[in-house]
């Protein structure tokens, strides 16, 4: 069948985002972006952001360039790394199939920017658009916020693809078995820990009393993974990490639980993040540097990191599943003619 214009595919990976260099210079303008959005810190501006500009964006940005300086790697930060790896791999795999899909990474802040990425699929002549947030949880801190950008942009561009937007896919089969078949690989080279960890980005849990589902998806996929996994419910823990600011976040708290386990006697950990696409800043530095710093001190005898999913061919395959599924719900053809 002959494509036209209209059927012509766009996929729109997108994840977060990060500063250009791994300097207090570079990480200042993106933290300003980052944090300025109120999807991510839910302050009326007033009461928030001289608190920002008077205190955070003079102290943060070395300390932040400081640990990113610990994980940079020559294509930039982890998460543009990996995230542009998937982005390959991806479109690969459309090319393999003879699928007319162009695809394209955006980050919500920094680069490359929205405007930028859906610029180029305007040109490409894409009409029909699917965008994949890399969240596999939902929140409005990260999903929503990818949406709204989504939004602006468009309207910047004068551009208005028809939207197959992509929600969650906390519960997607072939996702939470990339996930299993990633944990049973490391357990086959590593040996298996007495314990498993699942370490997820932690949210405000003020945003949770909002209505936010992220913390239920969280536990979904831990739990579907447990149960994939074959894991008792001594065998393995659900927690978050990344707190910012003096509120309350979501609990257990990742750090504090790794260091009372230890303290009880656990010798062994492994610790899985299964909120993240790919590996970035929180995952190699805060957790896989981090948590193993404060496991050891507090009596644990061996930690191991497992790795996200980044471009493994399990991942890549669950993604390009997922875009299918939604556009097979709309009657697409996207064969190349």
């Amino acid at each position: 069948m002959m494509v036209n214009d209209k059927q012509t595919l766009g996929v729109l990976l997108v994840n977060l985002g990060s500063p250009q260099a791994p300097t207090a210079e570079a990480v200042k303008p993106y933290l300003k972006q980052f944090l300025s959005d109120q999807r991510v810190v839910d302050l009326p501006a007033w009461l928030w952001q001289p608190i920002l500009q008077g205190i955070i964006l003079r102290r943060r940005p070395a300390r932040s360039a400081a640990l990113y300086a610990k994980v940079w790697q020559e294509g930039g930060s982890p998460l543009l790394v990996n995230s542009r790896a998937l982005q390959i791999k991806l479109s690969n795999r459309a090319q393999q199939q003879g699928l007319n899909w162009q695809v394209e990474l955006a980050m919500t802040y920094g680069e490359p920017a929205m405007q930028t990425s859906l610029a180029k699929l305007q040109q490409q002549g894409v009409n029909k658009l699917v965008v994949v947030p890399l969240f596999p949880q939902y929140s409005t801190t990260t999903t929503a916020a990818v949406y709204d950008a989504y939004q602006t942009a468009c309207q910047q561009l004068s551009y208005q693809p028809e939207l197959l937007p992509v929600q969650n896919y906390h519960q997607q089969e072939e996702h939470l078995l990339a996930l299993a078949s990633s944990v049973r690989k490391y357990w086959r080279q590593h040996g298996q820990a007495q314990q498993l960890l699942m370490s997820f980005h932690g949210t405000p849990e003020a945003t949770r009393r909002k209505g936010d589902p992220y913390y239920e998806q969280c536990l979904a996929t831990g739990q579907a993974l447990a149960q994939i996994l074959g894991l008792e419910e001594d065998r393995y823990s659900i927690a978050f990490q990344s707190r910012f600011g003096f509120q309350k976040w979501l609990q257990p708290y990742a750090e504090p639980l790794l260091e009372a386990k230890a303290q009880q006697g656990l010798e062994s950990v492994q610790v899985i993040c299964p909120g993240f696409a790919v590996d970035c800043l929180e995952t190699l530095e805060e957790v896989a540097l981090g948590f193993e710093e404060t496991f050891i001190q507090a009596g644990g005898k061996e930690f191991g990191y497992i790795p996200c999913l980044n471009d493994a061919d399990e991942q890549v395959e669950a993604i390009g599943t997922l875009v299918e599924c939604v556009i097979e719900s709309t009657g697409s053809d996207t064969t190349v003619p």
